[in-house]
């Protein structure tokens, strides 16, 4: 099995090695420098390392998770901005147009590989910035579905990710979400590039069968069916 450094050196390289980095402004700003986690992003993390995630991260999602191929089909921004902020409740949050605020008290507690598990969440907090949403119609079980997704491609999920054919409903969200969104690319090749393209104006649950010819329920009960569940 491949170690976690070898594969986040594959990641980092692989975006880079046909793209290069996206036309846009990386910026990192670490207002809680003076706190555990703020201390502790500086001395482990860091803002070079940070910027080149984001340019990695940026082009993977265009290129590999939507198959974006033309800046007319991306969701264009002049930046994004990852604040490094003191707070409880989530390890990361994606709000406005371009901005991201990842925790202190998350980056405080992290134990074991640091650099990989931030990444991780880099993937699914830049995800949020340039996907489609309907504008505002979609589901936010769909919404961190694909957010996941972007994690799961990238093969750096972490410890706890829901296993294939986990979960109650197929918009619970984050990594149950992610795991049938797997299964729908597995149906129809490019499936989540082609839903996350639908979904550029407005939202409808019909976009599952107009993709695979059949209804999300239908989906879930044959996903759930397949990993005997």
């Amino acid at each position: 099995m491949a170690s976690r450094s070898f594969l986040l050196y594959t990641f980092l390289t692989f975006s880079l090695s046909f793209h290069g980095i996206a036309a846009l402004e990386y910026r990192v700003i670490n207002i809680a420098a003076t706190t555990p986690g703020g201390i502790r992003f500086n001395t482990k993390i860091g803002n070079p390392f940070t910027k080149q995630i984001m340019g990695t991260i940026n082009n993977y999602i265009w290129y590999v998770v939507f198959q974006q191929n033309t800046p007319s089909d991306q969701k264009q921004v002049d930046s994004v901005n990852t604040y490094i902020v003191e707070f409880d409740g989530a390890a990361g949050i994606a709000w406005g147009n371009n901005n991201i605020n990842v925790s202190t008290n998350y980056l405080k507690e992290l134990v074991g590989d640091l650099k990989w598990q931030f990444t991780s969440l880099m993937l699914h907090e830049m995800t949020h910035v340039f996907q489609w949403n309907g504008e505002g119609t979609t589901p936010s079980g769909l919404i961190e579905g694909i957010a996941d997704y972007t994690v799961l491609r990238a093969n750096h999920t972490e410890w706890g990710f829901a296993n294939p054919g986990d979960g109650d409903s197929w918009d619970q969200g984050y990594a149950v979400t992610a795991r049938f969104l797997e299964y729908c690319d597995g149906i129809t090749p490019a499936f989540v590039a082609k839903l996350n393209k639908l979904m550029r104006v407005t939202y409808d649950v019909k976009y599952f069968e107009d993709l695979t010819g059949k209804t999300v329920d239908q989906l879930w009960q044959e996903y759930k069916a397949r990993y005997g569940h």
